[in-house]
């Protein structure tokens, strides 16, 4: 795609990045055939070769109106249509680029700013666990839309108390610790039954995401940076232990945002050479199941993973697109007795919660998340899963607001069938 930069875009990082992504489009269209929204309205501008043309008319010094800000907005960023993809186009970095030029441009209506204001702050703020710990005390009185994102509260467990000589960092996250402790805790009691100690860094906080795809950019590189002087130390080795194997993420849009690291740093002098190792470290905790599956198999007691029954895995986009990690949950559970399945029905499409999108577009995402239950509920026929299984908070917290069928980690599964 042929690309004549305005002056204004000319000579800048942003604008040089944005025109090497648009020369690899070849105007296909493959894309708009995997894309949520597309699917839904049927507009090429709601579609990623439409974005990708007002994105471009905009580089080329076009004046962006509130419409091209709203077709941008509706984008769910779950990058589906980079998987499809013949040309590698990488949208996703695109995109990031475009909403912050028309964001400069374009100024959004006062509810719209407080409200994103409000996410962008407040979910990443230390006053996210005693706020939501409130939610749940008082959940029965809330209404039902508020309820749907207060989830009840959850017993964590214990934390493994034993030490082993491999470590990994893990990262605790913003809001997971306060809506679903006992992922965490599972994750460090499954990899303590392998042999490895889970660490998790007291001054490493937010991923960044949060507000870097609430065109806080500046605000969600802060956080980047901080969480790498906060891991740095744990890379050299510290308290007599050799240095960190890995940095495991089991909640994966965490997992695809730390992946980013050197990319988002890549031009910044004192941080791109950290990034850029932060980056190759990070694993989500599925890239250990060969290993943790190898070692656990005679732990796993075949009673238990029975019980826990059909088992429907709805891999999230920040996985299998954005990691580009597909078949490994499914595999190794199932080798380990687990009956697990993807459905055959629109398993590339995302459920909806996309970070901050379930609040800021409501419709649509209840659209999707109705026809990704649908299609969930027949993954075994004409029964309906026992239990339906995920790999990142928001997935688990928006499916399982449509759903009585619980709704988990599947690492938390995996925990509650090893024999203790």
């Amino acid at each position: 795609m042929q690309t004549q930069l305005a002056p204004e875009y000319l000579a800048t990082a942003d604008g040089l990045a944005a025109e090497a992504i648009l020369r690899k489009c070849v105007h296909c269209g493959f894309c708009t055939a995997t894309c949520p929204t597309y699917q839904l309205l049927g507009d090429e501008l709601d579609g990623p070769r439409g974005r990708i043309y007002l994105m471009k008319q905009v580089l080329e010094g076009a004046t962006p109106t509130r419409k091209t800000q709203l077709h941008l907005d509706r984008c769910l960023t779950c990058r589906s249509c980079e998987s499809t993809c013949p040309s590698g186009v990488q949208y996703g970095h695109l995109l990031d680029i475009g909403r912050k030029l028309v964001d400069a441009k374009v100024p959004r209506p006062a509810g719209e700013r407080a409200l994103r204001w409000v996410l962008k702050e407040g979910l990443p703020s230390p006053l996210f666990a005693p706020a939501m710990a409130l939610g749940q005390m008082v959940r029965p009185l809330l209404p039902a839309a508020l309820q749907a994102k207060v989830p009840a509260k959850q017993s964590a467990g214990d934390w493994p108390t034993r030490e082993h000589a491999r470590q990994v960092l893990l990262l605790a996250g913003c809001v997971q610790p306060a809506m679903a402790p006992n992922i965490n805790h599972a994750t460090a009691r499954v990899f303590d039954a392998a042999g490895v100690q889970c660490v998790i860094a007291p001054k490493a906080g937010c991923c960044g995401a949060v507000k870097f795809h609430l065109n806080d950019q500046d605000g969600g590189m802060m956080e980047m940076r901080a969480n790498i002087d906060a891991w740095w130390p744990y890379l050299q080795g510290h308290d007599g232990h050799a240095g960190v194997e890995a940095i495991v993420m089991n909640a994966s849009g965490c997992g695809v945002t730390v992946k980013e690291y050197g990319h988002i740093l890549r031009d910044d002098p004192a941080y791109a050479e950290k990034a850029a190792r932060i980056s190759a470290l990070t694993q989500d905790v599925s890239e250990w199941l060969p290993e943790l599956s190898e070692k656990l198999r005679s732990r796993v007691s075949p009673q238990v993973s029975k019980q826990a029954g059909a088992m429907a895995f709805h891999p999230p986009c920040s996985l299998q697109h954005g990691q580009q990690l597909r078949g490994g949950v499914e595999r190794y559970l199932g080798e380990l007795g687990f009956n697990i399945k993807v459905t055959g029905f629109e398993a590339h499409l995302c459920c909806g919660s996309a970070g901050t999108y379930s609040v800021l577009n409501p419709d649509l995402s209840h659209q999707l998340l109705a026809r990704k239950l649908g299609h969930l509920n027949t993954t075994f026929g004409a029964a309906a899963p026992d239990v339906i299984v995920s790999a990142n908070i928001g997935c688990i917290t928006h499916l399982q607001s449509g759903t009585a069928i619980p709704v988990r980690h599947w690492i938390e599964v995996l925990d509650e069938a090893l024999q203790k």
